[in-house]
């Protein structure tokens, strides 16, 4: 068994169940112009702890088929977007109603 194909892209959807979408992206020379084109493919993997949030970066690994269009799985979570969380019981500090 050969080594297995691993990419890196951004989680552009996590509303499944241990599933995350990949926006893996690339670049592709015009075949007339010569101009660089970036083109983008989108993966299904698996996500068996379900801790990939829109908009992390993500690292993938082929793997056997886990379904019919799932034939990936996250492996390394590369940069984590942190989302700030409110605290609900209080109102969100303004900093412009604050004169001194």
């Amino acid at each position: 068994m050969g080594n297995r194909k691993e990419l890196s892209g951004q989680v552009v959807s996590n509303k499944m169940d241990k599933t995350v979408v990949v926006r893996v992206g690339r670049m592709v020379k015009h075949p007339l112009y010569g101009r660089y084109i970036r083109r983008a493919t989108k993966f299904k993997a698996h996500d068996e702890k379900g801790l990939c949030q829109i908009g992390d970066a993500v690292r993938i690994q082929e793997t056997r088929p886990l379904s019919k269009e799932k034939h990936w799985r996250v492996i390394k979570i590369l940069n984590a977007k942190s989302v700030p969380k409110e605290t609900e019981g209080e109102p969100k500090q303004n900093s412009s109603t604050d004169t001194q």
